[in-house]
């Protein structure tokens, strides 16, 4: 069913393993910035090949996956695993996430001193 080919651009590869919706959703995040392949920013069009590193940022949590075979057209989810190894670190738990820069409903307008405050929790 899962025939071998010789190149396969990483956008396309991203959307027939089920690690994006849309193709156009997984080119978007290549041009973002969201995804690297083997450690280097990768561009929609970039080639693959079994033994590449690819790293996807997603919602916050990164996605960790090795490129086992190369397939351009979206598969179902049990032959789209047998195409890749997912190396990715456990997400954690629910409890654990907190959403930062959260005020209290009431507590009014956020001061100049609260909102830069805020930002640095964020990271900006």
């Amino acid at each position: 069913m899962v025939e071998d080919v010789g190149s396969v651009r990483v956008d396309s590869w991203i959307w027939s393993v089920r690690l994006a919706k849309t193709r156009s959703a997984a080119a978007d995040a290549c041009k973002a910035g969201h995804v690297r392949v083997n450690g280097d920013r990768a561009k929609p069009a970039q080639s693959l090949k079994p033994g590449d590193e690819v790293r996807i940022r997603q919602e916050g949590h990164e996605r960790v996956v090795v490129v086992r075979k190369l397939i351009r057209k979206r598969v179902g989810a049990e032959v789209a695993a047998e195409c890749l190894v997912d190396n990715s670190p456990p997400r954690p738990p629910r409890e654990q996430v907190t959403v930062p820069g959260l005020r209290d409903r009431g507590a009014g307008r956020p001061t100049k001193r609260d909102r830069r405050d805020m930002n640095q929790l964020r990271g900006r």
